[in-house]
């Protein structure tokens, strides 16, 4: 009796960090073969891959863009991606990174590790451990020549150096370089890298507005995380570059809190939908897309859709939920345009009809990629 006292005393007096995390929260257990995913992933050639995640919020889910690169980290890829917290408000000036405003992250981290090797105020869900709170799609690039990867890596470090020497007005944003989520934000800064830096001289970045010299942005000329991967798969298109998309699927039991957040609500419970363009879905709050943007991305990026990765609730490992064959860029878009164009249609109309295309989200808040059951699915031993 005395013994269960003492433990019961010594449970109330351990500081709250000293209490073990749950799987998938922050400190927490992580997927033991982590690293065995990440081997069997880059079996395949690729050079780049492109990470869109979905978006968290009830309504005008923009979701998040980053840029991986591949051997830039030991064994792994390296994903530069903009800092949401490098906006120099004084908000962020304690208890957050803000060290750089485009943060290099190991690839296997940024997706799937529960600790950062940055920095302890790093993101939870944004820096490391994204599938925790999001799921994340992958485009993979194959055939971007070296010069291309030295030149984004570059740019970013460009980036970079503006953000510390508090730079103003540069070829890629008027103003000063901090992180704006509208004026320069991830799609922006990686839209820039390309444009830029690799030498994408037609691809459009815009450069969002203030209004009346006041806070308030014209939203409808701000770069956004879908439409710039719209963009960028495009004019790897006319290139000629080899694509195919991962989906890492988001894991659906972290109770992980994110204490920087007003609203407490806990990862599992977040929406979870597919990040969409500026369009009559932006602000929808429920329901499937009916934007033929939207259909569009979707439909594309399932076409192009080679694995979906999962962790297994029952083993805690990551496994290959599905595989399937990846259709060439061509053949992808042409039906991804013919099938969007006639399932808009159709949804204008309101009236019963079947989808001719197949979403990489079935509807906002599902994550679902592949018809499969479970014993179709891979597990790496770690």
């Amino acid at each position: 009796m005395r013994l269960a006292i003492w433990l019961v005393v010594i449970a109330v007096l351990l500081p709250e960090g000293a209490v073990a995390a749950d799987f998938g929260s922050k400190g927490g257990p992580e997927p033991a073969n982590i690293d065995q995913m990440t081997d069997l992933l880059r079996e395949d050639p690729y050079d780049l891959e492109l990470l869109i995640s979905f978006g968290t919020s009830k309504g005008g889910s923009a979701g998040h863009l980053a840029l991986a690169i591949r051997d830039d980290a030991p064994g792994d890829d390296l994903v530069y991606s903009a800092n949401f917290y490098a906006d120099r408000t004084r908000k962020h000036q304690s208890g957050f990174y803000t060290s750089d405003l485009m943060v290099g992250i190991p690839k296997k981290e940024y997706l799937f590790m529960t600790v950062s090797s940055i920095a302890e105020t790093a993101s939870f869900g944004l820096d490391f451990g994204e599938i925790y709170k999001r799921s994340v799609i992958g485009v993979r690039v194959r055939g971007i020549p070296a010069s291309d990867k030295g030149a984004l890596v570059a740019y970013f470090r460009r980036i970079n150096a503006d953000y510390h020497q508090r730079a103003r007005n540069t070829e890629y944003h008027r103003g000063e370089i901090k992180y704006d989520y509208m004026r320069l934000n991830c799609a922006k800064t990686v839209g820039a890298a390309f444009k830029f830096g690799a030498g994408y001289k037609d691809l459009e970045v815009t450069s969002a507005k203030v209004l009346s010299g006041r806070r308030v942005v014209a939203a409808a000329t701000a770069n956004l995380p879908t439409e710039m991967a719209m963009k960028l798969i495009k004019e790897w298109g006319k290139r000629g570059y080899g694509m195919d998309v991962v989906l890492y699927k988001k894991y659906g039991g972290s109770t992980y809190v994110d204490p920087h957040e007003d609203e407490k609500v806990a990862f599992k419970d977040l929406p979870n939908r597919f990040p969409s363009v500026l369009s009559m879905d932006f602000r929808r709050e429920q329901g499937a897309y009916e934007d033929f943007d939207n259909l569009f991305a979707m439909y594309l990026l399932y076409n192009l859709g080679k694995y979906s990765v999962r962790v297994n609730e029952q083993t805690m490992l990551l496994e290959i939920e599905k595989d399937k064959r990846s259709m060439a860029y061509p053949e992808a878009a042409r039906l991804a345009t013919q099938s969007a164009r006639s399932d808009s249609e159709n949804f204008r109309r309101h009236i019963p009809f079947s989808q001719s295309g197949t979403r990489i989200g079935e509807t906002p808040d599902n994550t679902h990629l592949y018809d499969f059951t479970d014993k179709d699915a891979r597990t790496t031993k770690p």
